[in-house]
């Protein structure tokens, strides 16, 4: 039977280039990879073509020739058949699916093991968010072994090279045609082995302890600012590097002020009078202080007044936000005889100029239902 055309297998044009036909063929052999598909010799066949047309297009030398004669190029020992696959595809699959460590060299001893990055979730005060503050944490994680400074062998012995992978990390294994690569079973992919582990950490070079730290808060964060520590997360496995702690910071609540931004807001009830007449009030700030705010006569609920940088403090600025003053006129409740008296005269004295809003909304109110009538 005669051969199918290698660019016909790839699916590509005869002008293609490297890496179209490198593109093609991944997206082709990850689709009919015998993995995906076991005891299927349709998908095997496939598979098999398509490694022997990108092993020949690949080459420059190879595909000239198949350019120039076909198929008969490689026909009399000319290679670029399936006797050379196995070899072929486990540098394929190695370039193209594979950890991207290669084939140069031992994984283990001397491409040593960064230990976690790990997490740690810190709660703070508006307050603190403020004016910024020193933390101290305590934090369960794994450091390195005094008893065997980190080697994981104990004192007096030393690792020595993984006989199965011969200090690579990584075995392969034939499977028909082609070859894989695993991690190796006996060292773990480390690329070494300990005879005599250490007592204090059985061989991992580390061990689990709580760690003091001390964490600079600047002031002016925000809720969800994250804060990085390098090499304070877990020990690296054998002497490798630490990794680093992330330190996530949450706001909490607070009972006075809501905080958008650098700006603060804060709602302050006053009295009816005060809003009625005019004053001043007194309003805290986050420093501790108190601002005195001056009230206009005849405020009304939802008035907002303006502190200028009394607000949060900005980070890494020395800038601040503002303090936005909110007032809530309260009406009063459980009136005495005499107060009810007064406020009783108060309305019968009242008139438009007393309430200029209530005379307009209710001005507008009876055009709106006049001009319904009339068009009734």
């Amino acid at each position: 039977m005669s051969k199918r055309d290698y660019y016909e297998i790839l699916g590509v044009q005869k002008t293609a280039s490297e890496a179209e036909l490198k593109s093609a063929f991944r997206k082709l052999a990850m689709q009919c990879h015998p993995d995906r598909h076991p005891g299927d010799k349709a998908a095997e066949t496939k598979f098999k073509e398509l490694n022997e047309a990108y092993q020949v297009l690949s080459d420059g030398q190879k595909r000239g020739a198949y350019d120039r004669y076909g198929h008969q190029a490689f026909e009399q020992g000319g290679g670029g058949g399936p006797a050379d696959m196995s070899d072929f595809m486990s540098d394929i699959f190695e370039s193209f699916f594979g950890d991207g460590r290669g084939r140069g060299g031992p994984r283990g001893a001397n491409a040593r093991e960064r230990g976690a990055d790990l997490r740690y979730n810190l709660e703070i005060g508006l307050e603190e968010a403020y004016a910024g503050k020193n933390a101290t944490i305590r934090v369960p994680t794994s450091v390195v072994c005094e008893v065997c400074t980190g080697t994981g062998a104990k004192a007096g012995s030393k690792s020595r090279q993984c006989a199965t992978c011969g200090g690579h990390g990584r075995v392969r294994a034939n499977q028909g045609f082609f070859s894989v690569e695993r991690t190796c079973p006996t060292c773990g992919g480390r690329g070494e082995v300990i005879d005599d582990p250490c007592n204090g950490c059985h061989g991992s070079g580390r061990v689990t302890r709580e760690r003091t730290l001390s964490v600079n808060i600047p002031a002016g964060v925000e809720d969800g600012t994250r804060i990085r520590l390098a090499g304070e997360g877990e020990a690296g496995l054998r002497g490798g590097p630490a990794g680093d702690l992330y330190i996530f910071l949450s706001i909490k609540p607070h009972a006075i002020f809501q905080r958008d931004g650098a700006d603060l807001f804060c709602r302050v009830p006053i009295g009816l009078t005060s809003a009625a007449l005019g004053g001043e009030i007194e309003v805290p700030t986050l420093n501790g202080e108190k601002a005195r705010v001056k009230i206009p006569e005849g405020t009304q609920t939802g008035k907002q007044f303006r502190l200028k940088g009394k607000g949060m403090s900005v980070l890494r600025s020395r800038d601040s936000g503002d303090l936005y003053i909110q007032v809530l006129v309260e009406t009063p409740q459980k009136l005495t005889a005499r107060q009810r008296e007064l406020l009783l005269e108060f309305e019968r004295e009242s008139s438009g100029a007393t309430h200029p809003e209530s005379a307009g909304f209710f001005g507008r109110v009876k055009d709106f239902l006049g001009g319904l009538g009339g068009a009734a």
